[in-house]
């Protein structure tokens, strides 16, 4: 990865470590018209040199209620206009009738120009689609609530919107989201319906075999290595599967041959990208400058796996796994497993990293894992409990081979 992408990549990060609802408020001087919390994805498929590549990226935190928010007039009808950084924006347009609120208009405005989200795009300029179907209504007085996944596929055939996590009202009578709630379908509890024959046993599928172990690097902005990592990596992710219409628990690979790395150095930071064509990792290192001890400190995972119903989002920021001392790497050939949320654990193989003190491409000396330590501790007990063993039996052996020359002696 060149060194000269390094702001470009934090920028990207802003966008991969939000997991959370972003809050937006539209105002008519002290009125309040629109409120909304909510979490949304847009994956995106756009045109590069040699065919096309396909983004997912979340919501940043970062956005903010953008200037064509409006809680409209008579005959406008009340949009909010939530803008990102790279010159991206959502737009939802609501209109109501007698007892219903909905928005009858659903837009994404994103920017071709933005090479930290579209690396490598042929195109470049403002694309804008919309829709007219989102599916979002709600009782006027109520507020709209879907905690479920729900894609919305823009007009443009290369756009989804997938929501989720959301609270929002529009048409306000006062300043706060009613506590009376319309709920999604998705939310609603099953139904369940009594089987009208002998159910059969499906067998649970095989877990994978080991994964296989990847080399990974990251550059600097002077040309030099920064970070080192070797490692294979398996996902362990429960989600709701499409197909079977249950939460399964899924456990995949990821393949080095498929999988490309980027990232970004910085004094007390250093951040690890892997990418294939249906998941995203990102691990983010934090050295202790009083300690000169690092650790991994937070990890995110996005995935679109082909049974999700919609892409799935998760991480954490308050991790303390592979803990080591700087200028020097972290081995574990023992599997690790690292829990990061309920419904998500990465389970590591052969691993050697270090995120700091990179001196000429080579690993620092290793710091082994707890594992690692046990594992050698264990033929040692026994190999020196077999010493004592074979020592007490040549001590007995002896002295009574003493006392049997005794017997003998001649008077």
């Amino acid at each position: 990865m060149s060194c000269k992408l390094r702001p470009a990549i934090a920028a990207l990060l802003g966008w991969l470590a939000v997991a959370h609802a972003v809050s937006f408020e539209v105002k008519d001087g002290n009125s309040t018209c629109i409120k909304a919390e909510l979490s949304a994805n847009f994956t995106i498929t756009y045109p590069v040199t040699n065919g096309t590549k396909k983004v997912t990226v979340p919501l940043p935190a970062s956005a903010v209620v953008g200037s064509g928010s409006s809680c409209g007039d008579s005959g406008v009808s009340p949009q909010l206009l939530a803008s990102f950084e790279g010159g991206h924006s959502l737009g939802l347009f609501f209109s109501r009738d007698n007892s219903q609120y909905k928005v009858a208009t659903l837009s994404m405005r994103y920017n071709l120009s933005d090479n930290v989200t579209f690396p490598e795009s042929s195109v470049k300029g403002i694309i804008t689609s919309s829709t007219n179907t989102s599916g979002i209504s709600a009782q006027l007085n109520t507020t709209y609530r879907c905690l479920s996944f729900n894609s919305i596929r823009l007009e443009d055939p290369n756009i989804t919107i997938t929501f989720s996590d959301v609270r929002m009202e529009a048409y306000m009578p006062n300043a706060n989201l009613s506590t009376k709630e319309s709920v999604c379908t998705a939310d609603l509890p099953a139904t369940t319906v009594a089987p009208t024959q002998s159910p059969t046993t499906t067998p649970a599928p095989a877990p994978p075999s080991n994964p296989e172990r990847g080399s990974y690097n990251v550059t600097n902005i002077n040309g030099t290595v920064c970070l080192l990592a070797k490692m294979g990596l398996q996902l362990n992710v429960t989600y709701i599967s499409k197909t079977q219409n249950k939460t399964v628990q899924g456990i995949v690979n990821l393949q080095p041959n498929r999988t490309t790395f980027s990232g970004s150095c910085e004094d007390t930071t250093a951040t690890l990208i892997l990418t294939d064509e249906l998941t995203n990792l990102t691990f983010t290192f934090t050295l202790n400058s009083t300690s000169k001890m690092y650790h991994l400190s937070a990890l995110s995972m996005s995935a679109a796996w082909p049974d999700m119903p919609a892409p799935v989002t998760l991480s954490n920021s308050s991790l303390n796994y592979l803990q080591g001392s700087l200028g020097r790497s972290y081995m574990c050939r023992s599997e690790q497993i690292l829990p990061v949320v309920d419904s998500f654990s990465l389970n590591t193989f052969r691993l050697q990293v270090q995120p700091f003190g990179v001196n000429g491409n080579q690993f620092g000396t290793a710091e082994e894992c707890q594992m690692d330590q046990d594992n050698m501790l264990i033929p040692i007990i026994v190999g020196a409990a077999l010493a004592g063993l074979v020592l007490i039996v040549l001590v007995a052996y002896l002295i009574g081979r003493k006392r049997s020359h005794a017997g003998y002696q001649t008077i």
